[in-house]
């Protein structure tokens, strides 16, 4: 084998490397370095994260890679799980699980794409009420449509409804 083509394989595994990685690789290589730390708590997250991602892939089909768009869905899934049940917990006095739910929302948000502010929300969701038309509560199901096509990943639908809400109302 020549110098050039060692030289060429070796510049083919550094453009895989610089290739952007699919999520569930670059989970795979934070368990590893969460087990290497021996971070107990971050890697209870990154599993929970691998194991949705996991199940999301084989709905779809094993020939499928799910989409980055599912990937958010996921997550986003995963974060509002940890939220409701980080409520129950603290109503129900159980701050060890309450706990529990807000380390492993830590681990997971940042693999979201970053979240908009209330204040953002609200200017955009100004300019899509005067580009839609909208004029009362009524009209809130085509401006909710729009923006939660417009807004997926960005907002939390929850948050969407209360802003549409108090500018229609």
């Amino acid at each position: 084998m020549s110098t050039t083509e060692k030289l060429t394989k070796s510049e083919k595994s550094k453009s895989e490397i610089i290739q952007p990685m699919s999520l569930i690789n670059k989970i795979d290589q934070d368990i590893k370095q969460a087990m290497l730390a021996k971070q107990a708590d971050r890697l209870r997250g990154l599993r929970a994260i691998k194991s949705a991602l996991l199940l999301a892939r084989t709905e779809k089909g094993a020939a499928e890679e799910i989409s980055e768009e599912a990937e958010i869905k996921v997550l986003q899934k995963l974060i509002k799980q940890r939220k409701e049940s980080a409520d129950i917990y603290k109503a129900q006095n159980r701050d060890d699980l309450y706990q529990i739910e807000m380390e492993e929302m830590k681990v997971i948000e940042p693999y979201l794409p970053q979240q908009m502010t209330r204040f953002e929300i609200e200017g955009y969701l100004q300019e899509l009420i005067s580009r839609v038309g909208a004029t009362s509560v009524s009209d809130m199901g085509k401006v909710m449509g729009i923006a939660s096509k417009e807004l997926a990943g960005q907002a939390d639908g929850r948050t969407i409804s209360e802003v549409v809400k108090q500018l229609l109302g």
